[in-house]
Order: structure tokens, then C-alpha cells, then sequence
């Protein structure tokens, strides 16, 4: 779980190495309800870019950021509507937008839930150990940028095959880049270059998204209250929430589908997968092209318990639709179509794996049948700034987009059917959650008690990890008195 053991002595010179470097850190409380952050910090940042190296953008770990490059402060959760005559059902699907965070996706948030209770426990020290962040994409921009703004020097892991947009960024920020074979689906092979760092280093610390509580506990109260709150304002209170969708990948963003169940029991988490690797739906394996959702395995911090459904979405639809949306075409086709302009000129919100979630929501609004008064969230964990170059990429390899092509793609988003997709029973729910003994306890050196309890414990173990908010940032609270003691 999340071991909050303190060394009093490392507490201390972490609160030094904290001070000479003018870093203070963030509350939980504070990343959901930014208003709590004292008059002085928000008034540095107003001469801070969103990007910049600066440790006071540890505060920006928010969805509430204002949406400007520079200067910005904080306003409502970033949030947007996707309108029926791009979904084609009756049901309002709402994304929460990642572009606003630090790096541009919201990966900051789970790599600060990682390694903030480290650092004010004394359980890493930043000032001679390297963090590694082991990852498909994002979490490893973001483990970097984390890094680099508590101090630190940084490991990125990440498949060979990812964007030139990542691999370019990194080469700025992080201290070492290890690009593993493969593309999202080799997830085996990060893991094993983790192994292989464990045997010959001794100056690292690895902190594996698809293991670590910090990723989900992060998601489930900082994600999942943007959630609420962005569902309540536009629902205007007078809607049902349906259920929450995000891609699997290393399951830390359903934890903001745990907070909503709670907070709305009839709602449903549904998990989303590309069906070109159906690994919860058909224990499946292959290759696909939705960046940034790895799989081939189910992740250890993965409720499978509370998981209600499983989408698979072919990333055939999602390649066509990131032309749809980015390409003058496509966008001059949807206001064509009666698509407020406004709303396409916003398309380019949404990167891959966010046309990804958004199409899985599509589905699950058409298999239960929902109607106008209900309500789907999702995450837009990114934006298409961050994949330029594959837009650039598909015109070479298909040619110019036209009015025709538009049509043609918007059509295929609108036929998106009933099939890959299962609504899960206990037993099928079961199946699933068996699948980490391959993955975790042969391969990765966990111990089948902890699987058993995550299982037959469901209430109390899931339970006593999201209950861990309040001490830890009583930590944090702590760690940041002795930053000002000197």
C-alpha cells in the first residue's frame, strides 16, 4: 500500500535540501480547492509560465489552473461539453481537460501523489537519489518535471516507438531518457529495464505508476472532486450521472470513477481499452496506436472489484477522428454540420487517448440507453499538442483531407455500435483481478496475500488506502513548518 514510515533524520535534511532551493509543497486540500493557497504564493505566480522550472508550479498540480500560458491563477475545473451533433447520442458527455496542467496533461498530478509522501516521510532523498519514472508517455514527462522542480535528477523510461514530441521535451528536462522496445503495448519491457536498473544502480528510486497508490489516491480525490464539480455546473444540479470512462492504462485515473461511485452510487465505472490489445476483455494481446494507454497486463492498483464495464475501442475510429478534428477539413465538415464553432476551434483539447476515452463514453451512453438527463465524465488527459507531428504523419501517409474524408470519419464516430464491450459480473470482475497473479506475483515479486486481500478484503483494503489524504497532508503540513523553521 502506501507505507507512510517517517526517518525523522532524512525528514529533516529533505526539509533543507527543500529550503535552500525555495521549494515549498502542496496539500491535497490545496490541489482541490485552489482558493486554499495563501495570497503570497498566488502572487508569485503571476510573472510564472505554466511551463516554466519553477517550484512554485507545484501549486499548478490542479485542474482549476486558469487556462493561459502565462501568469495564470485559478478559476472552475476545465471541463468541456462534446456536443450531440459530434456524439450522436442523446446522453451529455463532459471531458475534464489536462492541457492546463504543467507539461500539458495531467500526469503531474500522479506523479506528485508518487513522490510527495516519499520525500516528507524521509523515504527518498532528493538530493542523492535519482527518481526513475517508468511509463508510456505522459507519467514520465511528468515524473521529469516534478523532479526537476523539487531539485532532483530524473530517470524517464518510456517505448522507443512514443511521439517525437515526447522524446524532444524529455531531452530538455529529464536527466537520463531510456527508450525501451515497442510502443504502448510493451509494457513488459519497461518493467524489465526497472529490473535491470534495481541490479546495477544503487542512486535511483522506482516509482512504477502501475504499482504505486499514490497514482490513484491522487485521481481519486483531487480528480475525482474536478469531477463533481464540473458534472454539477454544467448539469446545473439537475442531472444524473451515469457513469464515469477512462482508459485503463495504468488504472490511477479510475480512481476518480471510485470517488464518484461513492459519491453517486448508481453511477458506473466503466474501463476503457483499444481492441487492437483487448487485455480485460479478451485476456488479449497485439499492438495499437492509442498513445499513452499501455496495457498487456492488469495493473496492481487497479479496483477490478469496482469496475462495471469494459469498452474496447478500435483505434482505427480514433486515428480517423484525429484527422476529423484537426485537420481545416474536418473542422469546416463539423460546422457544416451545425457544430457551434467555438466548440471546434476546442477540439484540439483532446489528444489520443482523450478521442479514446471520449468514444468509449459514446458506447457506454448507447448500451444503456441514456437519455438527455444524463451525464457521462470522462478525462482528456492531453491535447493534440502534444502529437502534432502524427497529424503530420497520417497526411503523409493518406494524402489530403477532404470534405469527403471528413464525412466519411465523422460517419464511422457516429456508427460506433454495441460490440467489444461486456458488462461486467462478479465472476467476470474475478477473472480480471486473477489476471495481476501473472504480472505481479511471478514476474514482479509482490505477495499473494495483498492480491487475496485486494479481493476478498475489497472494503478495507481499498478503503484504507483513499483514507490516507488527511495524514498525509497533515505531512506535507508538517514537512513545510520545518522548511520555515531554517
Amino acid at each position: 500500500m502506501i507505507d507512510l514510515t517517517r526517518n525523522e533524520a532524512q525528514i529533516r535534511k529533505n526539509a533543507a535540501h527543500c529550503r535552500e532551493r525555495n521549494i515549498r509543497l502542496p496539500t491535497f486540500r490545496e490541489m482541490k480547492n485552489p482558493e486554499n493557497i495563501s495570497g503570497a504564493i498566488r502572487d508569485e505566480m503571476k510573472s510564472i509560465g505554466l511551463w516554466d522550472m519553477h517550484p512554485r508550479n507545484l501549486y499548478r498540480v490542479s485542474w482549476k489552473n486558469e487556462p493561459v500560458s502565462e501568469g495564470g491563477n485559478y478559476g472552475a475545473v476545465n471541463a468541456m461539453v462534446i456536443p450531440k451533433e459530434i456524439t450522436g447520442v442523446k446522453a451529455n458527455i463532459i471531458g475534464l481537460v489536462g492541457k492546463w496542467f504543467p507539461t500539458g496533461a495531467h500526469k503531474v498530478g500522479a506523479t506528485y501523489g508518487c513522490i510527495a509522501p516519499a520525500l516528507v516521510t524521509g523515504q527518498f532523498d532528493p538530493s542523492s537519489t535519482k527518481a526513475v519514472w517508468p511509463s508510456t508517455g505522459n507519467y514520465c514527462r511528468g515524473g521529469a518535471y516534478i523532479s526537476s522542480l523539487l531539485g532532483c535528477e530524473s530517470v524517464a523510461i518510456l517505448p522507443e516507438g512514443m511521439s517525437r514530441e515526447r522524446f524532444e521535451w524529455l531531452q530538455k528536462v529529464a536527466g537520463e531518457i531510456i527508450a525501451t522496445p515497442g510502443t504502448e503495448s510493451n509494457v513488459k519491457e519497461i518493467f524489465d529495464q526497472c529490473w535491470e536498473l534495481k541490479k546495477t544502480r544503487s542512486d535511483i528510486r522506482i516509482f512504477n505508476q502501475f504499482e504505486e497508490f499514490g497514482n490513484t489516491l491522487w485521481h481519486y480525490h483531487v480528480t475525482g472532486n474536478a469531477a463533481k464539480e464540473a458534472f454539477e455546473k454544467a448539469s446545473g444540479g439537475r442531472g444524473r450521472l451515469a457513469g464515469s470512462v477512462s482508459s485503463s492504462g495504468s488504472a490511477g485515473t479510475l480512481g476518480f470513477g471510485y470517488f464518484l461511485k461513492d459519491q453517486y452510487p448508481t453511477s458506473k465505472l466503466v474501463a476503457a481499452e483499444a481492441l487492437q490489445c483487448p487485455t480485460l476483455l479478451y485476456n488479449g494481446y497485439g499492438e495499437h496506436r492509442i498513445e499513452g494507454i499501455g496495457d498487456k497486463h492488469i495493473p496492481w492498483i487497479h479496483d477490478c472489484k469496482n469496475t462495471d464495464m469494459v469498452v474496447s475501442v478500435d483505434d482505427e475510429t480514433v486515428v480517423k477522428v484525429v484527422r476529423l478534428f484537426n485537420e481545416p477539413k474536418g473542422r469546416e465538415y463539423l460546422i457544416s454540420q451545425g457544430v457551434d464553432p467555438d466548440i471546434v476551434a476546442n477540439l484540439g483539447l483532446m489528444g489520443i487517448s482523450c478521442i479514446g476515452n471520449m468514444i468509449g463514453a459514446i458506447k457506454f451512453a448507447k448500451y444503456y440507453e441514456l437519455g438527455e438527463d444524463d451525464w457521462v465524465v470522462t478525462i482528456f488527459t492531453d491535447s493534440m499538442d502534444l502529437y502534432l507531428s502524427r497529424v503530420e504523419e497520417l497526411a503523409a501517409e493518406h494524402g489530403a483531407y477532404a470534405e469527403v474524408s471528413a464525412a466519411r470519419d465523422h460517419q464511422r464516430l457516429l456508427d460506433a455500435g454495441l460490440e467489444h464491450m461486456q458488462e461486467l459480473g462478479y465472476y467476470d470482475r474475478k477473472r480480471i483481478h486473477n489476471l495481476k497473479y501473472f504480472t505481479w506475483i511471478e514476474q514482479q515479486g509482490r505477495e499473494v496475500s495483498e492480491l487475496n486481500a485486494q479481493w476478498q478484503d475489497h472494503q478495507n483494503y481499498w478503503n484504507g488506502i483513499f483514507s490516507l489524504e488527511s495524514e498525509i497532508d497533515s505531512m506535507i503540513e508538517e514537512f513545510n513548518s520545518l522548511i520555515d523553521q531554517g
